[in-house]
């Protein structure tokens, strides 16, 4: 039974690719992905927009990382000013008499570690 079903099968998709190459002139070829013929012309315009795609992607990560990296100097360039102004801060404080030395000293010492 088997048998007899692959047979079968066999027989009529060679019948039907047969017939499928006849109808098309005789080349063997059908309108396929680029279109009737052998896609000539158009082949071209897609691989210069994928040329183009890659480019782009490529770009768009080397932007990216280097914005990241731009972003997390510029955090760090803040911590370190606001590391000097709760320092003037302390300053002030310890001008205006809010503090005394000692308090000054101890904090300006927390500040610094």
């Amino acid at each position: 039974m088997m048998k007899k079903t692959f047979f079968l099968l066999t027989v009529l998709l060679g019948m039907g690719s047969e017939s499928f190459a006849q109808g098309y002139g005789g080349w063997g070829m059908g309108p396929g992905m680029m279109g009737w013929g052998m896609g000539y012309g158009m082949g071209w315009l897609w691989m210069i927009i994928m040329i183009v795609f890659w480019v782009a992607v490529i770009i768009g990560i080397v932007l990216l990382i280097r914005w990241l990296v731009l972003s997390t100097r510029t955090a760090s360039s803040h911590q370190k000013q606001e590391e000097e102004s709760a320092l003037e801060i302390l300053k002030k404080r310890y001008a205006r008499g809010e503090i005394d030395r000692e308090e000054f000293e101890q904090r300006k010492k927390d500040l610094l570690a």
